[in-house]
C-alpha cells in the first residue's frame, strides 16, 4: 500500500491541488502505459516539478499504490453494484465478467497488477474484488448454474486471464474478449459434470 507522507498533516489549498493533479496524470499515464511509466512523464502531465512531484510521493511505488488503490476501489464497488443489480445469479456472475473486463481494458496498470496478484494479492485493494467473487460463486452453485466444484480462485484466475485479452485488443475489439468470456463462462455451467483437474 502506498505511504503518502502528505496524510499526516492538512494540506494547504495548493498542495492539495498539486496532490490531486499528480494523481489524475498518474492514472491517465499508467492506464495507457502500465507501470513502467518514467514518473518524470506523471510530473510534466500533471503541471509540477519532480520536487513537488517526490513530496507528495516520496517512491514510484507510493504513487502507484495510492492510484491503484483508488482505481480498485472504484473498479470493485461498481463491480459489485453490478452483480447486486439483478437477482438472476448467472447474469450476475456473467455481468460481473462484462464491467470488469470492459474497465480493465482501457488500463493497463491494473491488469498488471492483478494478473501478477490473483493468487496471494500483495495489494490490500486487489483483495477487494475476491469477496465479490466468492459471494457470486456461492450464489450461482446454490442456484445451479455454476458447477459445483468451481471455486473462487478458478473465477480470480479466469479474470486474470480475460484481463490480458481485453488489454491486448483494447477496446475497440471488445466482441473478441466477449467471445473468449462467452466460451469460458459456457464451460463453467453446471451441466459439465466432468470433473476438473486436482493437484
Amino acid at each position: 500500500m502506498a505511504t503518502d507522507t502528505s496524510s499526516r498533516r492538512p494540506l494547504r489549498a495548493d498542495a492539495e491541488r498539486n496532490r490531486a493533479a499528480i494523481i489524475e496524470a498518474a492514472t491517465e499515464v499508467l492506464a495507457e502505459q502500465g507501470s513502467a511509466v518514467d514518473v518524470r512523464e506523471i510530473a510534466q502531465r500533471s503541471g509540477v516539478g519532480m520536487g513537488t512531484l517526490y513530496r507528495h510521493f516520496p517512491t514510484k511505488e507510493d504513487l502507484l499504490g495510492t492510484v491503484l488503490d483508488r482505481e480498485y476501489t472504484a473498479w470493485a464497488g461498481a463491480a459489485r453494484a453490478a452483480a447486486d443489480a439483478t437477482d438472476d445469479p448467472r447474469a450476475a456472475l456473467e455481468g460481473f465478467y462484462e464491467h470488469a473486463l470492459a474497465t480493465q481494458a482501457c488500463h493497463r496498470a491494473v491488469v498488471e497488477a492483478y494478473g501478477h496478484n490473483w493468487n496471494g494479492p500483495a495489494l490490500d485493494c486487489v483483495r477487494l474484488l475476491h469477496p465479490v467473487l466468492d459471494d457470486l460463486r456461492t450464489r450461482a452453485q446454490d442456484a445451479g448454474v455454476l458447477r459445483a466444484d468451481a471455486t473462487t480462485g478458478d473465477l480470480a484466475l479466469l479474470l486474470a486471464t480475460l484481463s490480458h485479452t481485453a488489454q491486448l485488443v483494447g477496446h475497440h475489439d471488445a466482441w473478441v474478449w466477449r467471445r473468449q468470456l462467452r466460451i469460458a463462462l459456457d464451460g463453467l455451467r453446471a451441466s459439465h459434470d466432468t470433473p476438473l483437474p486436482t493437484a
